[in-house]
């Protein structure tokens, strides 16, 4: 498992069927800085969602997650599913979001 900021992402062992293929890289969008968790290479992998969870596959030998104020991330070849974090107060459970 893998956490960059407000993102968790997790090795699986294939991308649920009839996923649909998202036109760029991008994770999770900043809505406070408008920095966003992205695979800087978008050759490098394809972008995935499936019933509102989203799954990445790397088609390379490896591919970086980048975000402007947290660590690269370098992944493997493989499957992944990425989760947002979420936060727990009285009033509502929600994503949060850098």
């Amino acid at each position: 498992m893998w956490r960059q900021g407000d993102i968790l992402i997790a090795a699986v062992e294939q991308i649920p069927r009839g996923a649909s293929r998202r036109a760029n890289c991008v994770l999770a969008e900043g809505e406070l800085t408008g920095h966003s968790h992205r695979i800087d290479q978008p050759a490098t992998a394809e972008l995935y969602e499936s019933k509102g969870r989203l799954y990445l596959s790397v088609l390379a030998k490896e591919a970086q997650v980048v975000h402007q104020e947290h660590g690269t991330i370098t992944l493997p070849k493989g499957n992944y599913a990425v989760w947002p974090q979420r936060e727990y107060s009285p009033e509502s459970i929600r994503d949060v979001k850098d």
